[in-house]
């Protein structure tokens, strides 16, 4: 029987800090970095996961990851649905690691990348691509991944295979349509806050260009500035762009209304993050000031117990899950199943290192056999390090072309593992910072 002989645990960082890439109001310096794990096997392809950090303490990250090596080396490699759900809730029910939650932190993303590097590891041996070998199983299987612990007084298992089974007689349709159309991008790579405006009004036009309809701009660091960048932003891109703004969590529920109220005029599509994300009345009493702008988080979501209340509160618009954030692939199924329920459209957030290169998976599994629909949806396009993976997610014409190479995308290059390795990497021991 092939079994998983070793995992390797590696910090990856990258200086986006340096250009101020990825720069916002609550994170004005962020270096792009992963928490790297590597289950190694005794028979045929290895599999890869990550959590995503942005610098600091991502050394704390891969050490909650090691943790969990005893619960997985040895393991026989799982490779069906049953299989996957059993080494998810092995990992999701160690009790004295569940502790340090519970289901939220570095505990939780710790097993989200395992998870993940597992389901990563079941798609290569199956030569698929992890959207598809996903998308292919059958409703029972996909409810079978999931812990509905928590969730069955806002969705029932009943229900959930209800739903999929309504996604059913289209799916052949909608996977072919993916692989000839791809799915619909929107593009954050013009809106970091320490971009000047003349970057920004540039980038913005180039988006345009680009065949992107709807760009995002970062905002919450001062009013006047904000007011002044979203008129250059509707003046550069004109009135048919859409254009969502993110506040990363930088207000309180009042200054979040008066600081919407004052963007109001530019027409914003979204506003993302206006609070704490663990702040669901928050959310709500945003969302009623401020409509008919959409409330949109998830990106710091810990699990899916808090988008269950957020979605029962109706207090978001939009859901934007994370694929290194919660559980890994078994948690984003229940929050995907939950959305369908509440007809939330999911628009993931995906601005960092290796997010692009996984959340299209599950925004594609999504549209081919949960919800059955891409309307209103559409994938974060951040354009920077995807040369560093060996399966890097490309958009052409505004739009995420469908990954044909089996597995999860989460593969770095090793030229780059050896570069960018904290703290003996060239890049950090030439002191670049």
């Amino acid at each position: 029987m092939a079994r998983i002989v070793g995992m390797d645990v590696l910090d990856v960082r990258f200086p986006t800090s340096r250009e101020l890439d990825g720069s916002d109001a609550m994170n004005p310096d962020p270096d792009y970095s992963a928490a790297y794990v590597v289950l190694r096997t005794d028979d045929g392809p290895d599999g890869y996961g990550l959590a995503f950090t942005i610098g600091r303490g991502n050394e704390v990250q891969a050490a909650g990851i090691h943790a969990l090596e005893h619960l997985v080396v040895g393991r026989s490699i799982p490779d069906t649905a049953a299989e996957l759900a059993a080494l998810s809730a092995a990992l999701v029910g160690d009790s004295q690691l569940r502790w340090l939650g519970p289901e939220k932190g570095v505990a939780h993303m710790a097993i989200g990348a395992v998870v993940n590097a597992a389901w990563d590891l079941a798609a290569r041996r199956a030569g698929r691509p992890l959207w598809s070998f996903l998308a292919e199983m059958s409703p029972e299987e996909i409810v079978g991944l999931v812990d509905f612990r928590y969730l069955t007084d806002a969705l029932t298992e009943t229900e959930a295979l209800d739903i999929l089974r309504a996604a059913e007689p289209g799916r052949a349709e909608r996977a072919a349509h993916l692989r000839a159309a791809g799915y619909r991008a929107y593009s954050t790579s013009a809106g970091w806050l320490g971009y000047s405006d003349e970057k920004l009004v540039r980038l913005a036009k180039q988006a345009v260009a680009d065949g992107f309809d709807m760009i995002k701009l970062k905002v919450g660091a001062s009013i006047e500035d904000d007011v002044r960048r979203m008129r250059l932003a509707r003046e550069a891109v004109g009135d048919e762009i859409r254009i969502a703004v993110d506040a990363n969590q930088r207000w309180d529920v009042g200054p979040a209304v008066e600081w919407m109220r004052a963007l109001a005029p530019y027409d914003p599509y979204w506003i993302e993050e206006p609070t704490s994300p663990d702040d669901v009345l928050g959310h709500r009493a945003v969302a009623d000031a401020v409509r008919p702008i959409r409330v949109a988080t998830g990106e710091h979501v810990a699990n899916r117990v808090i988008f269950k209340q957020l979605l029962q509160a109706g207090a978001i618009d939009v859901l934007q899950l994370d694929a290194a954030r919660v559980g890994g692939v078994n948690e984003n199924v229940a929050i995907l199943l939950l959305a369908a329920k509440f007809g939330v459209p999911v628009c993931p957030h995906a601005g960092g290192v290796g997010l692009c290169e996984l959340v299209r998976h599950l925004s594609m599994f999504d549209y081919v056999a949960v919800s059955g629909t891409d309307e209103d949806r559409a994938i974060e396009w951040v354009d920077h390090l995807h040369e560093h993976f060996t399966d890097p997610a490309v958009v052409r014409g505004g739009r995420y072309l469908a990954p044909t190479e089996p597995g999860f995308s989460a593969r770095i290059r090793d030229e780059s593992l050896a570069r960018y390795a904290f703290p003996d990497g060239p890049e950090w021991r030439n002191g670049l910072l």
